[in-house]
């Protein structure tokens, strides 16, 4: 008999995850794919990082994921966005060689001790009713006519539930170009009661870069003289040793916008052939930027090659689901394209989903024991957003098992739990992607110390090594360690090198000036600091690695706001820790309004802090709970 622990469906960035987190805790793991030979796969642009996207993935890292490692092994260009901007949304970006990428990923899944790998396509749930009426997972059946049991199953399925595929007029059966659909695992998902729904996304058209002029573009060069990487346990040398790939930037004209106007009726978008489901605001069709922003004569484009040994470029920027020949018309309109050819058509999917109220934080089903949803099944876009949903449901799944208490991350800990809390709390109409803006600490929760804000709990779960956390409590100590070095160290006008770096950059200095003090000023950089230090007799050593030292002059240059922060979280405390019983019936509760009763049973929020945010529940409502859970009203 198939006996699991644990079975994944869909190797994807979620099923990745899901299964390494769930087998590297010790359970019986299998993951089912409908072809092998595309484990990780990058079907549409193939990068990691970006704005919001890039804290995902370090926080990943800090608790013991493989995404940050893998692409750390596979990129063609690495560099940092939005250096002009603050600390809170500068992001790291990487562009992925997308055959590196997967070939790593394969590896890494099948080498995996407690992990199979089995190709075929799931199309029913096992399941049974226990003695409290809920429906508790039992396994899975499959294409091949098997079945496999287990007491957890993650369904992390991607775009392949119902999908359909769109060029012009053509519409296929499939989740990606070329592969099979999961037409049948959404009847069990109805049989469950879950609220299915239907979102679309796409893809752009990938170009054969010899046909490519390139000077008349705009190179965007990696950056080769910094140490960056996604991960902490990625040796220095393997980032250094990697050569990088140039992108370029280019721009649609008011030829391309010409083009699809005078076709829009053969966009599946706006013909009425796409008709229910709803497509990513922030990551739109090129139809849909040139109709929703008709007084805009042009829009970017990036330029970005999918490897070093293919001759594929990836437009960013053009996704379409036009067809074929026009698809065609219109990179030839763009400057620089004139001769391109297409050697990938872009394409629109329309696929199934579930509405994520479905879910507790553990991001298990509530109506379903063991059974968890994970990635764009939950009405997200992105592989970050999939692969930290995937962490999330494989570690909670072995915990459950292990009758161990699950995680749960709160919104002031983690872009993580934002993007949970989000899914929950919120009403999501489209595809939800994560934003800095999304988060009200933002300030705290930058990517540059995602490590010191969540290795300990990776540590304390299992997926961390000893190693790797005493790596980071060192670091942590180091910057404690430095601050208050430079808060002791005063200084005076007969330090030669101060005096230097003062009038550099047209600095005074007032007596009783420490150094902790000198570097919150805005002109002065740690570099200006650890020069001046040359100077001190009997100064401590405060040179570290390049994080070390960045961590140190963030915390010094924005202590204020970080303080101004920390409080705003300490008065919301009382609600966050201010926890709902499972059993509390809201339906019974006096004084709350309607709309609010139905949302609160609907979502069942842990913690008052969760319910205040649900879409309803105004604040007089929350007054009613908490003096309700505080036992100054009685039913």
């Amino acid at each position: 008999m198939n006996k699991y622990d644990v079975l994944v469906i869909g190797a994807g960035h979620a099923g990745i995850e899901a299964a390494l987190a769930s087998a590297r805790l010790g359970q019986k793991t299998a993951m089912f794919t409908i072809t092998l030979d595309n484990i990780g796969v990058m079907s549409c642009n193939p990068s990691i990082g970006g704005p919001a996207k890039s804290h995902l993935v370090k926080e990943l890292d800090a608790l013991g994921g493989q995404m940050s490692k893998t692409i750390d092994k596979s990129f063609v260009q690495i560099r940092v966005l939005n250096t002009k901007k603050g600390p809170a949304v500068r992001s790291l970006r990487a562009q992925a060689d997308r055959k590196i990428y997967a070939k790593n990923m394969k590896k890494i899944v099948e080498n995996q001790e407690n992990l199979d790998v089995i190709q075929d396509i799931v199309t029913d749930l096992i399941y049974t009713k226990n003695e409290n009426g809920r429906f508790e997972i039992k396994g899975v059946k499959t294409k091949n006519g098997l079945e496999f049991l287990a007491s957890s199953v993650i369904i992390c399925a991607g775009t392949f539930l119902n999908g359909l595929l769109y060029v012009g007029d053509k519409i296929l059966e499939g989740g990606r170009m070329g592969e099979l659909s999961s037409k049948d695992l959404t009847n069990s998902l109805k049989e469950l009661g879950l609220d299915v729904r239907r979102f679309k996304t796409g893809t752009s058209p990938r170009i054969d870069s010899r046909t490519i002029n390139f000077d008349v573009l705009e190179e965007q060069p990696g950056e080769v003289d910094k140490l960056l990487k996604f991960s902490n346990s990625t040796p220095d040398e393997v980032i250094l040793n990697t050569k990088q790939l140039s992108c370029y930037v280019g721009r649609t004209d008011l030829q391309l916008h010409n083009i699809i106007k005078n076709n829009i009726d053969k966009s599946p978008l706006f013909n009425g052939t796409i008709k229910d489901s709803v497509g990513p605001r922030y990551c739109p069709s090129i139809e849909d930027k040139v109709v929703k922003f008709a007084d805009k004569d042009s829009h970017h484009l990036f330029l970005e090659p999918e490897g070093f040994d293919t001759a594929e470029v990836y437009i960013s920027g053009l996704s379409t689901s036009y067809p074929a020949h026009l698809q065609q018309a219109m990179v030839r309109s763009i400057k620089g394209l004139e001769n391109a050819r297409i050697m990938r058509y872009g394409y629109a999917v329309e696929y199934d989903f579930v509405k994520a109220s479905e879910l507790d934080y553990t991001l298990e089903t509530k109506k379903v024991k063991g059974l968890y949803l994970a990635g764009q099944i939950n009405g997200t876009s992105g592989y970050e957003e999939a692969a930290v949903q995937g962490l999330i449901a494989g570690i909670n799944a072995a915990l459950a098992l292990k009758g161990e208490e699950p995680l749960l991350l709160e919104r002031d800990s983690s872009y993580i739990a934002t993007l949970i809390d989000d899914l929950i709390t919120k009403d999501i109409e489209e595809p939800y992607r994560m934003f800095t803006a999304r988060s009200e600490y933002r300030l705290i929760l930058r990517e540059d110390n995602a490590d010191l804000r969540l290795t300990h709990i990776g540590h304390k779960i299992g997926l961390v090594s000893d190693e790797e956390y005493n790596k980071v409590l060192e670091k942590r100590n180091n910057v404690e360690k430095t601050v208050e070095i430079l808060e002791n160290t005063k200084l005076g006008v007969s330090n030669k090198k101060l005096v230097e770096v003062l009038n550099k950059n047209n600095e005074t200095l007032k007596s009783g000036t420490n150094l902790k003090e000198l570097l919150r000023r805005p002109s002065i950089t740690y570099d200006d600091i650890k020069y001046i230090a040359e100077d001190i007799e009997n100064m401590p050593n405060i040179t570290f690695d390049t994080e070390t030292e960045y961590q140190i002059e963030v915390h010094i240059k924005y202590e204020g706001y970080i303080n101004k922060t920390n409080s705003i979280i300490e008065k919301h405390s009382k609600l966050e820790k201010k926890l709902i019983p499972d059993d509390f019936d809201f339906m019974n509760i006096k004084g709350i309004t309607g709309e609010a009763k139905q949302k609160l049973t609907e979502r069942k929020p842990h913690t008052l802090g969760q319910a205040s945010r649900i879409a309803g529940v105004t604040p007089a409502d929350i007054s009613v709970l908490l003096m309700y859970l505080d036992g100054k009203i009685k039913n």
